[in-house]
């Protein structure tokens, strides 16, 4: 009887922990970078993305992150730096106008939990991981995402652009999700 009930909690439980799909609000969610450009540093932001999100720290085999980003919505403040980062040497709005993260796998990681997935910038596409940090609430979730990028690995900043000592090749990326 006791083997009966304690294989019935053990099936309960694994039912009751599913991935569940998520919906971000784009007015309380952000997604931005930062660099160094002669020394200085700047920092930006995109204005425009999607993510599907599928998550349950309980069920990390059937969690997972399908974003898109809308490039062009990308704006540092700077109106020299927004005319530069649309041309070819860049991010090439024209051409490449969007990027897309898709995730691989999660796991539990020296300092939590890391998404391990796929970033694609100007068909230039690399393994990446991210650190996540997900926090249930009454009315939701925040999902906060941090990971530090090469952007030379995606070809942005080319041609006399591709020296580091002008511009930083480390590009730190933050995201604060407000999911429903």
């Amino acid at each position: 009887m006791y083997r009966l009930i304690a294989t019935l909690a053990l099936a309960l439980a694994a039912f009751g922990a599913q991935a569940k799909d998520w919906t971000v609000d784009p007015a309380k969610s952000t997604l931005g970078f930062s660099g160094m450009y002669q020394g200085e540093k700047f920092t930006g932001a995109f204005g425009k993305f999607e993510a599907a999100i599928k998550f349950d720290p309980a069920d990390l085999a059937a969690s997972k992150f399908d974003v898109t980003i809308d490039v062009t919505s990308a704006k540092t403040g700077n109106g020299d730096y927004d005319a530069q980062i649309k041309a070819p040497e860049f991010f090439d709005f024209a051409k490449f106008p969007k990027a897309r993260f898709v995730t691989s796998a999660f796991r539990e990681g020296d300092d939590g939990l890391v998404a391990d997935g796929t970033l694609t910038i100007r068909d230039k596409s690399k393994p990446v991981q991210l650190k996540v940090t997900f926090k249930p609430a009454a009315a939701g979730a925040t999902l906060d995402i941090e990971t530090t990028l090469k952007r030379l690995d995606f070809d942005v900043g080319t041609g006399d652009w591709a020296d580091t000592s002008v511009i930083g090749n480390d590009v730190p990326v933050t995201a604060h999700l407000e999911l429903k």
